[in-house]
C-alpha cells in the first residue's frame, strides 16, 4: 500500500485507481487499530491527508468518466506523522510504468 501524493492527472488508470483503493486499505487498517509504523518509516503514506488524497484522486477518476460509489469511512489517526516524498514517487513510477512516464515527461516540458 502507498500514497502516491503526485499530481493524480499523471496516474495511468492502474496506479489512480489503485491508489484509490489503497486510501481505502489505510483507513480500514486505521480504524482496526493495526499498526502502519513500517509505511510510516519508508514514506508511503501521510495519514493526516488520507481524506484529502481521497477526494483529489475521486475527483480525477470522475473527471476521467470513471464511477466513484465508494465513501471514505470516518477515521481517526492519533500517532506519528508521515511524509510522502513526491520526488521519491515520481521515480519510482517512472521506473514502474511506461504510461505514467510518459505522462510525467509530457507534464514537465
Amino acid at each position: 500500500m502507498r500514497m502516491w501524493g503526485v499530481n493524480p492527472k499523471i496516474l495511468c488508470r492502474k496506479h489512480l485507481l489503485g491508489e484509490h483503493v489503497e486510501m481505502h486499505m489505510f483507513v480500514g487498517v486505521i480504524n482496526k487499530g493495526s499498526s502502519i509504523k513500517g509505511y510510516l518509516g519508508k514514506g508511503l503514506v501521510e495519514p493526516r491527508k488520507i481524506k484529502e488524497r481521497h477526494s483529489k484522486l475521486r475527483l480525477e477518476m470522475v473527471n476521467r468518466g470513471y464511477k466513484h460509489k465508494s465513501v471514505l469511512p470516518r477515521y481517526n489517526y492519533i500517532g506519528a506523522v508521515g511524509k510522502v516524498d513526491i520526488k521519491r514517487s515520481l521515480n519510482e513510477l517512472k521506473k514502474r510504468c511506461e504510461e505514467c512516464r510518459a505522462k510525467i515527461v509530457e507534464g514537465s516540458s
